[in-house]
């Protein structure tokens, strides 16, 4: 008898920030089997202890080589078969942005896409990544991605398309990564259930974008081509104060 799992994704722009800010209520709340984080910022050593170690969870944590930058987390009431981090590509692995969890049927690919508008450097960076997780993506057909892919993929996906046509997170060649994504068999799980605009994940906390829902959507979880029939459902939770983000979830049965 298949069982629905809820899957959570949320880049929380620091994982100390987010702790004195109702995190645990939060996991408590929304009561998923697996939540995923990105950008959390940490070492292990200065993740706080309420988080390392949360009742009913197992935690996986990386982090970068550079202190304060980058990390992702991922915490499972389900046990995986195996956990692998990153993607033995040392250049990429250094900024601690992948944890892969198997879980045998299916595989879990929690990352924080590289941001491309600090420089031409960076966005080569952001680019050859995309590659080599396109790779991947390729040869686990049963892979369920999520994170913070820091790209909008359709002009509905932003709120100012026409504004931001040649900033870093819009730009053809970035939106174009996710069109081969998509044409290897995966898809975009919002857009499965949901095709309007309007649902963003992200919001300039500068401008206090999000007060006026000025904001991008660029918080994904792709299905691969063998898995994505298991989705149920899949949502953005915009009410979920913390971070200039907002948790994205799917259901799935497994």
């Amino acid at each position: 008898m298949n069982k629905t799992i809820k899957l959570i994704s949320w880049n929380v722009n620091g994982i100390r920030a987010i702790a004195k800010k109702n995190f645990l209520e939060f996991l408590a709340e929304i009561d998923a089997d697996i939540v995923c984080l990105q950008e959390t910022r940490a070492t292990y050593d200065q993740i706080p202890p309420a988080l390392k170690e949360i009742p009913g969870y197992t935690a996986y944590f990386v982090s970068a080589e550079r202190g304060g930058y980058s990390g992702v987390a991922v915490y499972s009431k389900l046990k995986p078969q195996s956990v692998k981090i990153g993607l033995d590509i040392p250049c990429f692995d250094k900024e601690g942005r992948i944890i892969i969890a198997n879980f045998g049927e299916w595989q879990l690919f929690n990352c924080y896409f590289p941001n491309g508008g600090a420089s031409l450097e960076r966005l080569e960076y952001k680019m050859a990544f995309y590659e080599a997780t396109l790779a991947y993506a390729k040869e686990h057909p049963k892979l369920i991605i999520c994170g913070d892919v820091n790209t909008a993929h359709q002009e509905k996906d932003l709120a100012r398309p026409k504004e931001n046509q040649q900033v870093s997170g819009f730009l053809p060649m970035e939106r174009a990564w996710i069109d081969k994504l998509l044409s290897v068999g995966y898809v975009d799980t919002f857009r499965l259930f949901n095709q309007d605009g309007n649902n963003y994940s992200w919001w300039d906390m500068k401008t206090r974008a999000r007060d006026r829902n000025i904001g991008w959507r660029i918080d994904y979880f792709f299905a691969g081509p063998e898995v994505k029939e298991k989705v149920k459902y899949a949502f953005i939770l915009p009410q979920i104060l913390g971070s200039d983000h907002c948790p994205v979830g799917i259901k799935l049965s497994i």
